[in-house]
């Protein structure tokens, strides 16, 4: 038994928060599927976004209150950091097409959608995962799925870019296009960041 119980309710406040990035994924990948229709769910992605920063924030606070966290304070930190800089990237990417009055998404930016989904899914296992280390084996090999979609971001953003410079004769939209891919594939980055967390924190404690 342990003298002082140590708070469970981190691991509460880490899956809420990856449901919201869930949530704000799966909506991205909804406006560029019905772009026609993008606006008002760049609205709501916006307060997804917000919602995100709230546990996040909360998470902060109870990190600050309480005696004995489940892990180490600075991986809790890094931990929900990352996770939040996926939202915020991602709407960042939408608002960005909006103010940049983007006709229609390119076909390499859904593809890059679709990664970075299958990432944040990823994310969310791992994270509903870390309550019980017995978990430690499952964790690790869905870390190293995390790290194959980033490969495969890689590989997306690269023909994006690609066939950018080959078509695009527009050095405005050239430049407009460049900072969209390359944010999307900065948040799947940050999904491989957050498996790294991940790992680290299950060789620590399991």
């Amino acid at each position: 038994m342990r003298i002082i119980p140590r708070e469970e309710k981190f691991f509460d406040l880490f899956e809420d928060l990856a449901v919201k990035i869930e949530e704000g994924g799966i909506l991205f990948l909804d406006i560029l599927d019905n772009y026609h229709e993008a606006e008002p769910k760049i609205v709501r992605l916006k307060e997804i976004e917000h919602e995100a920063d709230i546990i996040t924030h909360r998470t902060y606070e109870k990190m600050h209150r309480t005696f004995l966290t489940p892990l180490d304070r600075e991986d809790i930190y890094a931990l929900v950091n990352k996770m939040d800089s996926i939202l915020d990237i991602t709407e960042a990417c939408a608002i960005r097409m909006s103010l940049y009055k983007i006709k229609e998404p390119a076909p390499e930016l859904k593809d890059q959608a679709r990664i970075l989904n299958k990432a944040i899914s990823k994310v969310k296992e791992v994270v509903h995962a870390l309550r019980d280390m017995k978990n430690a084996r499952m964790i690790i090999d869905a870390c190293v799925e995390i790290n194959t979609a980033e490969n495969e971001g890689d590989v997306v953003l690269r023909t994006a870019v690609t066939r950018l410079f080959e078509h695009e004769k527009d050095v405005v939209e050239l430049i407009k296009w460049k900072e969209i891919f390359e944010r999307i594939e900065e948040a799947i980055d940050v999904c491989e960041d957050v498996s790294n967390i991940v790992e680290g924190i299950v060789l620590k404690n399991a």
